[in-house]
């Protein structure tokens, strides 16, 4: 089993996710503005359940995977955010690289605290997956991602329709 790896920052603690994560992340996924550009329908807690497994299991086959973003000084659950191969049937297609993704509770957004959070992702995959290529995707109506992304160095390669929406395909550019 691989052990993942835990992530501090100033203010945050990633870490992977935990059965004890579930209500939590439920919460968070009822969310409409967290689905807005992400499927567009609140996840049930048995769908929440699943993308819980679905991450712990990530780490298990591939080696990287989603961290539950915390709050530092009081250990609340206040996003996600990682990486993943999902093996997406999409043209052009991501396989074979580091897909990021992320999300914040509403009230935390705006403060940082995603810009934090990928910043130690992205030093935790130089370390550890030198030169593999860190993709992202996103909607094409979802400014503020797009915005986060640009900063920290994606660019659009693409855009494609997966699962009948279109998506914008960024790849992380050398700094």
């Amino acid at each position: 089993m691989t052990d993942i790896p835990v992530l501090e920052t100033s203010r945050l603690v990633l870490r992977g996710f935990q059965p004890g994560d579930l209500d939590a992340m439920t919460a968070m996924w009822t969310l409409p503005d967290i689905v807005r550009y992400i499927g567009g329908v609140p996840l049930t807690r048995e769908q929440s359940w699943t993308r819980l497994l679905r991450h712990v299991g990530m780490w298990q086959v591939m080696g990287f995977g989603f961290w539950v973003i915390t709050d530092k000084a009081t250990g609340r659950l206040i996003g996600e955010a990682g990486f993943h191969e999902m093996r997406r049937m999409m043209v052009p297609g991501i396989e074979d690289t580091l897909e990021a993704g992320w999300g914040l509770l509403p009230e935390m957004q705006g403060q940082g605290l995603a810009s934090e959070a990928l910043v130690a992702m992205w030093a935790w995959a130089d370390e550890t997956r030198p030169g593999m290529p860190i993709t992202c995707i996103i909607d094409p109506q979802n400014t503020a991602s797009l915005t986060l992304a640009a900063r920290h160095g994606f660019k659009e390669t693409a855009r494609a329709i997966y699962q009948g929406s279109e998506v914008v395909i960024l790849r992380k550019v050398a700094a």
